[in-house]
């Protein structure tokens, strides 16, 4: 069997024999396992070197399993279905009693997601049940979004990574709580916030700070989805003056920027970041992941625009920086 394939029949057999499948999404590829299966799930936690209390995502075909997992469903949640399943949207609702602990982390919520990438949504309807999957990458990593980082991530020793291609959208799926009086953004990501606002006809509570969300959910750690070279977030002039003093200090950096960079730092390596907000998040960790390998001492990112639509984009960056300049 080659590690690399788009081969869903092997998947099922492997799926169902509780061993673990690499798998695309249009956010970023994942690590899946029969979420039935606590031993199978398990072997999750085992390969990404993740806490254990730390939930992972039920990935399922379609509204139509939602009950298989959750319960005390409220209406809110199947006008979400509605709108965006297939899609990339997490709903965290009340679990119901069978759903292992492996999967919740202990809690008394779960986590539910229908993808909308068609290998996967072809393989979902076939397995029937659903599918546990955290991004599919060493905990804290830099999220995979093509099929060969999955295999730079884990080797043969993930015995199947399907083969979606590239991922659309580039950053994990929207999260939103249900299970309060009031509905809260617990994490931007591929649906805008203001798309759920128009479905649900009202605000979402957004906590900037996951510890005041009261639950633990995928993602959400202060630290997240960083590249292992550190990363440095700030504007282009801090930018600029931080590589001029690393060169002096014999540094090899990078550069990442989107606005115009018309300063002349010898050898310094830039790349130009996409001025759009859904196309600089289709691209930013398969950047991180480049630069991440090119033996630099620092990489240098230019922070990206305080707008709405960058709400996800920012969020990401937050977590994979490793300093601020200013």
């Amino acid at each position: 069997m080659h590690t690399i394939s788009t081969d869903i029949d092997a998947a099922l057999a492997l799926l169902k024999a509780g061993e673990l499948v690499g798998i695309p999404t249009e956010s970023v590829y994942g690590l899946a396992a029969d979420a039935a299966q606590p031993e199978a799930v398990a072997k999750i936690f085992a390969m990404k070197g993740r806490p254990a209390d730390h939930p992972v995502i039920v990935h399922v075909a379609g509204k139509a399993q939602l009950a298989d997992w959750a319960r005390d469903i409220p209406d809110e949640a199947w006008k979400l279905a509605d709108a965006f399943w297939p899609g990339s949207l997490t709903m965290i609702l009340p679990r119901q009693p069978h759903v292992p602990d492996a999967v919740t982390g202990g809690q008394d919520t779960v986590g539910i997601r229908a993808p909308a990438h068609p290998l996967t949504h072809e393989l979902l309807q076939r397995f029937g049940g659903g599918l546990a999957a955290p991004s599919a990458n060493q905990f804290g990593h830099v999220s995979p979004t093509t099929a060969q980082h999955v295999y730079n991530e884990f080797g043969p020793a993930l015995r199947l990574i399907l083969d979606g291609g590239p991922c659309r959208i580039g950053v994990e799926s929207t999260i939103v709580g249900l299970t309060g009086e009031q509905p809260t953004l617990l994490r931007p990501g591929g649906v805008p916030a203001a798309a759920i606002e128009a479905v649900l006809g009202r605000k979402l509570v957004h906590h900037e700070k996951p510890s005041t969300a009261k639950m633990r959910v995928s993602g959400l750690l202060d630290s997240h989805y960083a590249p292992r070279t550190p990363l440095l977030v700030g504007s282009l002039k801090a930018l600029e003056n931080e590589a001029y003093t690393r060169f002096e200090a014999g540094q090899k950096v990078a550069l990442l920027h989107h606005s115009d960079y018309t300063a002349n730092i010898c050898g310094l390596e830039s790349q130009r970041m996409p001025a759009e907000a859904e196309a600089y998040a289709r691209a930013l960790y398969a950047t991180l992941r480049q630069f991440d390998l090119g033996g630099f001492d620092a990489l240098l990112l230019e922070a990206p625009p305080q707008h709405p639509d960058w709400l996800a984009v920012n969020d990401r960056v937050k977590r994979a920086t490793t300093h601020r300049l200013d």
